[in-house]
């Protein structure tokens, strides 16, 4: 294909599609939805829009459509690695699609929400996958207002805006405590830090499951507001243990404040598990690999990121999801450092 080039000004559609002896039709359904054109016919126009550099305008296919080919992504954190493997999923499940992400961070503030959601609604996105269920009423009410499909991820609730795909973090906090207390624990403390909802959530599952065993006690209970570290998780198990001496056993709300604690325990001396159980929550990869293990609960955050645009995909083509809420569940991942002393 011989190199062709505009005599002045912008690249035009029908340019591309005269290179590519297509109609000008075609080419547009290119650029629109490539899976309608045939291998060779995408091949061709892919060709002759790099030979010519020619660049779709968004802009001016938004105001036609009243809709961009955007989808929107809020998540909370991007230092997080929860967060990090739904991205993943996202980004692997939206490759070789017409779409484009574009993600923004609310560091965990309901008003940093609330105006990135605002901020997307003006752009107008082809959809939304949304962190939580648990935005304020100004927030739900942009979402109600998109006029487009979205996906709240991480957790399930009764009220979904649109879509859900997640689990119950009381659900997956229950189990991990009835396996403790099957086990033989009974001094069972809870480790948690920035308290958001979803944490919220397994805080209830451990104190309803420590009330159904007749073990609850509230001096057992250690929580913070600032950001989860592996330091802080050390630095809350040494104030727990000196408020409440005799526990037997921690629950962390997460995996970095669990290896936190299994760090304090070596330096004190205090062996795992036969003096202190320990178990935490989401399984990153570091858990099967610490000496002991550490038991935790594993949830699909790759699967979730995955499921949530071909949910959103779908929606947006016109074949909306039969079953509006998804829950994949959750797996608890026993190992070494939740079992039975003597084990």
């Amino acid at each position: 294909m011989a190199r062709k080039r505009a005599k002045s000004g912008k690249i035009r559609l029908t340019e591309v599609a005269k290179l590519a002896g297509v109609s000008q039709i075609t080419a547009s359904r290119f650029f629109r939805n490539p899976e309608a054109l045939s291998i060779g016919k995408r091949e061709r126009v892919a060709s002759a829009a790099k030979e010519l550099g020619y660049v779709p305008n968004l802009a001016a296919r938004a105001l036609a459509s009243h809709r961009t080919e955007v989808i929107g992504v809020l998540i909370p954190s991007l230092t997080n690695n929860v967060f990090s493997d739904v991205l993943r999923g996202i980004y692997d499940a939206s490759e070789g699609s017409r779409y484009s992400i574009q993600f923004v961070n609310t560091r965990y503030s309901i008003l940093q929400e609330e105006k990135l959601l605002r901020l997307f609604q003006a752009q107008m996105p082809a959809g939304m996958i949304v962190t939580g269920i648990n935005q304020t009423p100004e927030s739900r009410l942009v979402m109600e207002a998109m006029n487009c499909p979205i996906v709240q991820i991480m957790e399930t609730g009764p009220d979904p805006v649109d879509m859900m795909v997640g689990f119950s973090h009381y659900d997956a906090a229950f189990a991990a405590i009835s396996h403790l207390i099957a086990q033989g624990y009974k001094r069972i403390g809870f480790l948690g830090a920035r308290m958001d909802p979803r944490v919220q959530r397994r805080l209830e599952g451990y104190r309803d499951a420590m009330k159904a065993a007749g073990l609850f006690d509230q001096r057992l209970l250690l929580t913070t507001p600032v950001p989860t570290a592996v330091t802080r998780g050390g630095t809350l198990f040494a104030d727990l243990l000196a408020s409440a001496p005799d526990i037997d056993a921690v629950f962390c709300v997460n995996d970095d404040l669990a290896l936190g604690v299994l760090f304090e325990c070596q330096r004190r001396h205090i062996p795992v598990p036969d003096k202190m159980a320990i178990v935490g929550f989401n399984d990153l990869e570091f858990m099967a690999s610490t000496v002991p293990p550490l038991t935790s609960v594993r949830t699909n955050r790759y699967e979730m990121g995955k499921r949530a645009v071909t949910m959103l995909t779908s929606a947006i083509e016109g074949e909306r999801p039969s079953e509006p809420v998804v829950d994949l569940g959750f797996e608890l991942m026993v190992r070494q450092s939740s079992m039975a002393r003597g084990n």
